[in-house]
């Protein structure tokens, strides 16, 4: 069978994506040990909550560099709410707080003018050079979003203007909604993740 590592944010409700890639006959287990992000086959990043907390964790456990590696060395690996957000260089919800780095630009809080944090469904309208990402409705909540990712390729949201609703570059994806609560768009987003070699 095949397996997913997931990396503990400390902020994330696992259930929900422990159950998404179980549905598609896919064991899960949670990473203890940074050497275990660089070895594995599939890495997937979740998170709810603060970006701050959520960064705290990573350090704390010793995640962050293997992280960074992981992505530069383009091995599969998803991240999800939160955790896309932690790709970033910074958030504004957590000032001073640094972020992996490795998309450059900061997430921003949604603008006063519309319902904050953004709770239901919403478009995906993906770039044309996007490979993993389709266009469809997925589920999003969250408060605050990046409207730019240099270097990557991505896919665009509407909410107070146009934001990133997810990025990918090579075989690393980073997601603003949540494909595990997106249904049928996405399950099949998460299965063409674990294509990836």
């Amino acid at each position: 069978m095949a397996e997913v590592l997931i990396v503990p944010t400390g902020t994330a409700n696992l259930a929900s994506v422990v159950a998404a890639f179980r549905r598609l006959g896919v064991g899960v287990r949670s990473a203890e040990r940074g050497r275990e992000i660089l070895s594995a086959e599939h890495v997937v990043v979740p998170g709810v909550g603060s970006f701050g907390a959520a960064m705290a964790r990573l350090m704390g456990q010793g995640f962050v560099e293997a992280l960074r590696r992981r992505i530069a060395q383009d091995q599969p690996t998803l991240a999800i709410c939160v955790g896309h957000q932690l790709l970033f260089f910074a958030s504004e919800e957590s000032p001073g707080v640094a972020g992996l780095g490795v998309v450059p630009a900061t997430v921003r809080r949604f603008p006063e003018s519309v319902r904050t944090p953004q709770f239901g469904w919403n478009t995906v309208d993906p770039e044309p050079d996007c490979r993993l990402v389709a266009a469809g409705w997925a589920y999003f909540a969250n408060s605050y979003r990046a409207s730019e990712a240099p270097g990557w390729t991505c896919a665009w949201s509407e909410h107070g203007g146009r934001f990133v609703a997810a990025i990918e570059r090579g075989r690393v994806i980073g997601c603003q909604f949540h494909p595990e609560l997106s249904g049928s768009f996405g399950a099949e987003l998460l299965r063409r993740f674990l294509e990836l070699r």
